[in-house]
């Protein structure tokens, strides 16, 4: 019995972690999960709570303040004098104050729609750190995959030339090729032995730098979505560049710019910052306005000894008008220090416009060049590959040398690797087109389950 459990432990910690594969994840899972884990977006969701605090704050000041209070005292000595208690033993006091001040100018309920609106653009700020961070995720995710294509590719370099190695071997021995053949494919091999070993190397870091990105742990996979063909990626563009430009008449750069314009989350923000940086001029100019104030208390106090001739309990309510003539020029300098930050609200505004107008043409340039790029660098591929077959069996029956097998070789590694670079950053670009054009996050989001 004993021999059978010891048979199954082993069984058990020999087979099973070979049967439980690590998660594989796919570019929407990934963003999932940015979404959730993310730090950077965590203190960006605290900005937004805060600016809703800020509301609270602003709305708590329309209300009056109730307050209590309380005192007791105790003297050294009771002093009197012809019956009448000049010094009590001790004293109670305690009672109930409302208060309440206001600006003639209404400036409190200014800064209560001041609020309001950084809410709304602390909104919008969030929305831009999503989109970036998503962005950034996908760019982490597309290394990865190209590093994990790179290795492919050193793989079946290296199964190539040690083909080649083993032909250069066989006829070296049959006396149809010196040792200077075999030597060259040793060190050709040798040599693509250690772009394969960079390569597991790179995509080990791409997993790691992924990881910290997203917030994984442990070991884990990604998942590649199916590679379209290069007419479909044709198809794939005109697709998107339709979707970003539909109902617009003008040309597809100008349609592009006009939806980023309406769509950009940063945008939207500094157009919330210009209204409140002139709110914050009203409100500083509110300052030169009267302040009104409201008071009213009940006061009850209890001597001991007692008199019948002291007061013991009183109510008031009283208003006061409270205006500075003069306070050494702090009211005047506010308000130039308003108007100055709404100047440079209207300055940023228009150089946030200018630039995601340039971000715009950039990402539309480099999709239509990416796209042109993965056409032409696949004929490369396809052209690479026939000829280095037909090159390997021309040296075989003894029709070429090794020098021509080897650039053969090497032509047809950069061509792959350059093809797999361009299919990586062409769908980059298609997502940071949608990233210019303020459509990102919201793409994401309807695609989420």
């Amino acid at each position: 019995m004993k021999k059978e459990l010891f048979l199954i432990f082993c069984f058990l910690l020999v087979f099973i972690p070979y049967c439980i594969s690590a998660e594989e994840y796919s570019l929407d899972d990934l963003y999932r999960l940015a979404l959730k884990k993310s730090e950077t977006i965590k203190i960006s969701e605290e900005d937004l709570y805060i600016s809703a605090r800020e509301k609270d704050k602003a709305l708590a000041v329309l209300f009056p303040t109730l307050s209590a209070f309380g005192r007791h005292i105790r003297y050294s000595e009771e002093k009197s004098q012809l019956n009448f208690i000049l010094q009590p033993e001790y004293t109670n006091e305690w009672g109930f104050r409302l208060d309440q001040s206001l600006s003639l100018s209404g400036r409190e309920f200014t800064a209560l729609n001041i609020a309001r609106d950084t809410i709304m653009k602390s909104t919008f700020d969030l929305d831009t750190v999503k989109e970036g961070y998503l962005l950034d995720v996908a760019s982490k995710y597309y290394i990865l995959l190209r590093a994990r294509k790179a290795v492919e590719i050193a793989n079946a370099n290296v199964e190539r030339l040690t083909k080649h190695r083993n032909a250069s071997e066989i006829r070296l021995k049959v006396g149809e090729a010196t040792k200077t053949v075999l030597l060259r494919a040793e060190a050709e091999l040798a040599g693509a032995q250690s772009d394969l070993i960079r390569a597991e190397n790179h995509v080990r870091l791409s997993k790691a730098i992924l990881a910290r990105t997203v917030g994984l742990n442990g070991d884990y996979g990604v998942r590649e979505e199916p590679t379209e063909s290069s007419f479909d990626m044709s198809e794939n563009q005109s697709a998107v560049l339709q979707l970003l430009t539909e109902d617009c008449e003008k040309s597809t750069p100008e349609c592009l710019k006009e939806k980023a314009f309406l769509e950009r989350a940063e945008l939207k923000s500094m157009t919330l910052q210009k209204e409140i940086a002139e709110k914050e001029v009203t409100y500083a100019r509110g300052s030169y306005w009267p302040t009104l104030s409201l008071e009213g208390e009940y006061f009850r106090q209890e001597n001991e000894p007692s008199s019948s001739f002291a007061l013991t309990e009183r109510i008031y309510g009283g208003v006061r008008l409270n205006f500075p003539f003069f306070e050494g020029g702090l009211r005047r300098a506010e308000v130039r220090e308003a108007k100055a930050k709404q100047r440079q609200a209207e300055y940023g505004f228009s150089d946030l416009k200018r630039t995601i107008g340039v971000e715009v043409e950039n990402s539309y340039s480099l999709l239509l060049t990416q796209a042109a790029l993965l056409k032409q660098i696949k004929a490369e591929v396809d052209y690479a590959l026939d000829n280095y077959n037909s090159v390997s069996k021309q040296f075989e029956y003894g029709l070429a040398d090794s020098i021509d097998v080897m650039d053969a070789n090497t032509l047809l590694v950069t061509s792959e690797r350059e093809f797999a670079n361009a299919l990586y950053s062409y769908q980059l670009v298609i997502l940071r087109l949608q990233r210019v054009t303020g459509t990102l996050l919201q793409n994401i989001i309807s695609q989420q389950p």
